[in-house]
């Protein structure tokens, strides 16, 4: 990941700041937001709300989860009752 690109957009604890504007930071974001959610484990959205606030601080989780779903890093069951870590390669949207 291109975390040169993301700096200005990370704090010294590695947090999001704020929702990037230019596409490209936008996707590299969600790439680096992506790397915190383990592999093959089935998350709450309760959970995946505290484990993106653990890595941003402006305080929209609703924002990244309902991003990484849409651009395939993360999936989701219908009902929204669990969320697991894909790769957009594999995303069936």
């Amino acid at each position: 990941m291109e975390k040169n690109e993301l700096s200005n957009h990370l704090n010294e604890a590695g947090q999001l700041t704020n929702w990037p504007a230019k596409p490209k930071r936008k996707l590299l974001a969600l790439q680096y937001l992506a790397e915190k959610f383990p592999w093959e484990k089935r998350l709450t959205e309760r959970e995946v709300n505290e484990l993106l606030n653990q890595h941003h601080t402006f305080e929209d989780p609703a924002l990244l989860r309902r991003e990484l779903f849409m651009k395939g890093y993360l999936d989701r069951k219908l009902d929204g009752s669990a969320y697991w870590r894909t790769s957009p390669e594999s995303a069936t949207r």
